[in-house]
């Protein structure tokens, strides 16, 4: 015990010793006087420059501000902006669509008495800018900034409402739109319940791996609602073009060929119905509509392809359009504060048509929306509408084998 106690401690002695002997050597020592080494400047680099090579001028758009304005600031004439101007195309950068609220970064170079701008940067959003070179030799570059992606996985039981589940989970807000976007055919995220809860696989952009850029794809979602699963797995059907549609965990496309709605709506003001009381004429008739209330000015979507067949105003339509899908189907949508189609023109499914109003027979702003299947006004909640065109047979094997990884 003596000895294991000794062995222990001689380590601890020799340290205590070789502690007082090195503070005597050092006190023992003449001090040497230390020379300050030069701080090393710290390399910057940005939008393919080395920043440290020039005068920097962060700034950002402001209200009035135009291109001219801006080099105007900086010593640029308006002779040498129409030149800059007309050498670069629109398709490459067009100067009229520089949007208040951009930032952008002018680059000068420390040896320019003249002080001009050798660049001008404009972002054009968090990953996307264009570099209009300003030197000897007019010209632009579009480019991006470095971006990485990373997985991730969420989960959430809903109390009250999607969104708000997201947001107490500190996920980003448009989360809810896509998953939205995704069951949108399936389940109406305005009767969800509490006790509802989905789990979800998604990927986010980050610039130079720190900075946050937004939600780059949905790949899987399990969202349970009154106790049903809906599965979605976001698969590529088209390999020359990168198509991809979601599917549930039996292959069956989650799209439809109409939308479960027209508009994103906070409630169904009036269901179709044989006979209602008017609130604006008084007296009972029939409702051959579904009344989507919503704030003025949100968009209106076509619930599926067509053809536009009216773009007109009446006095109880107000605003509306309509548009043919098939020879079966037609469907019609009232009230807008206005209209953003022509007669003629081909739509796609949620493809903006016109802008919730009241115009018309209206108490409040909303869209009536109608719906005919061989000419005869219908309920669509009623309908066995038919689904979007399938998943093909020959991708199906490869289609199990990814859900399953």
């Amino acid at each position: 015990m003596y000895k294991i106690c000794l062995a222990l401690l001689c380590p601890f002695i020799m340290v205590f010793s070789c502690q007082d002997n090195n503070s005597t050597t050092e006190n023992s020592k003449v001090e040497k006087t230390q020379v300050a080494k030069a701080p090393v400047e710290k390399i910057i680099k940005a939008y393919g420059f080395t920043l440290n090579n020039y005068k920097v001028i962060n700034d950002t758009v402001s209200k009035g501000d135009f291109f001219g304005s801006i080099m105007d600031k900086h010593g640029v004439t308006p002779s040498e902006v129409y030149e800059i101007t007309q050498s670069i195309p629109d398709t490459v950068f067009d100067f009229k669509r520089i949007n208040v609220g951009k930032p952008y970064t002018i680059l000068k170079t420390k040896d320019d008495s003249m002080n001009k701008p050798y660049a001008f940067i404009y972002e054009h959003n968090k990953i996307d800018y264009t570099k209009v070179f300003l030197g000897d030799s007019i010209y632009a570059e579009k480019a991006k900034k470095p971006v990485t992606v990373k997985k991730k996985t969420a989960s959430g039981v809903i109390n009250s409402s999607l969104s708000l589940t997201i947001d107490e989970a500190g996920l980003d807000y448009m989360l809810t739109n896509r998953l939205a976007d995704i069951y949108q055919w399936t389940i109406d995220f305005f009767r969800i319940k509490p006790g509802d809860r989905f789990k979800v696989i998604f990927k986010q952009k980050y610039i130079n791996d720190t900075i946050y850029a937004g939600i780059k794809s949905v790949d899987a979602v399990l969202f349970e609602h009154e106790g049903e699963p809906y599965y979605a797995f976001e698969y590529e059907v088209d390999s020359l073009t990168g198509r991809t549609e979601y599917f549930d965990e039996k292959a069956k496309t989650l799209r439809r060929f109409f939308l479960k709605a027209p508009v994103q709506y906070s409630r169904i003001s009036s269901r179709y119905s044989p006979r209602r009381f008017h609130p604006v004429q008084k007296r009972w008739k029939a409702h051959k509509g579904t009344d989507y209330a919503a704030g003025r000015g949100t968009p209106i979507w076509s619930t599926a392809d067509g053809v536009v067949i009216k773009s007109s105003y009446t006095r109880g339509n107000g605003n509306y359009v309509k548009v043919k899908h098939t020879n079966k189907y037609t469907t019609q949508y009232l009230h807008m504060s206005r209209r953003a189609v022509k007669v003629g023109q081909r739509v796609k499914q949620g493809e903006i048509i016109g802008y919730v109003g009241s115009t018309g027979l209206a108490t409040g702003p909303h869209v009536c929306y109608r719906f005919w299947v061989n000419g005869r006004q219908v309920d669509p909640y009623k309908q066995d509408l038919p689904d979007a065109e399938p998943m093909p047979e020959a991708i199906k094997p490869s289609y199990f084998e990814f859900i399953t990884d």
